[in-house]
């Protein structure tokens, strides 16, 4: 019996050793990926005209990884529940400087061009309402169905915290 266990621990360690643990990998544009609660303001004359435009507070967009995986572009979305424009459209990214555009870029949610302009998310930029450290974002967008831009402001300004999940940093 001493001989059969023993013959079966040898087994074990030798095929437990032979194991590899394989590695799960990230996506390629994970340094920019994530949730974000931003605020709207009209932008115009190189500063801000009127703060929280649409009255909307803090609301969420996401920028996120494409099917295809690329180191060079991502998707911008406004949050599925709580629509601010109703848009998701692929930008271009940098990931070496975190800066990110797109130039009349389709609305994959309904008929609408985006342009994308000084997009960029800086590492420990902010803090959040409670007032720990997290990753700024900000970025300038004018919907080529905004009656307002060009009358009111020149674009509408995005500029928020990465999303903590904390009730202490809810809005």
């Amino acid at each position: 019996m001493k001989k059969i266990f023993y013959i079966l621990s040898i087994v074990s360690v030798c095929l437990l050793a032979s194991c590899k643990k394989e590695e799960i990998g990230g996506t390629a544009t994970q340094e920019m990926a994530g949730q974000w609660s931003v605020t709207c303001d009209g932008f115009a004359n190189g500063a801000v005209q009127d703060e929280d435009i649409y009255g909307m507070g803090n609301f969420l967009v996401f920028t996120s990884n494409t099917a295809a995986n690329k180191p060079t572009e991502m998707y911008l979305t406004d949050d599925p529940d709580n629509k601010f424009w109703d848009f998701k459209c692929k930008i271009e990214v940098d990931l070496a400087t975190l800066t990110f555009s797109a130039t009349n870029a389709d609305n994959l949610n309904y008929p609408c061009k985006i342009t994308v302009t000084g997009g960029k998310i800086v590492k420990n930029g902010t803090k959040t309402p409670s007032g720990m450290p997290a990753d700024y974002i900000e970025f300038h967008v004018i919907f080529d169905d905004d009656d307002h831009v060009g009358a009111d402001y020149d674009d509408l300004f995005f500029h928020g915290f990465r999303y903590t999940g904390f009730a202490a940093d809810e809005l």
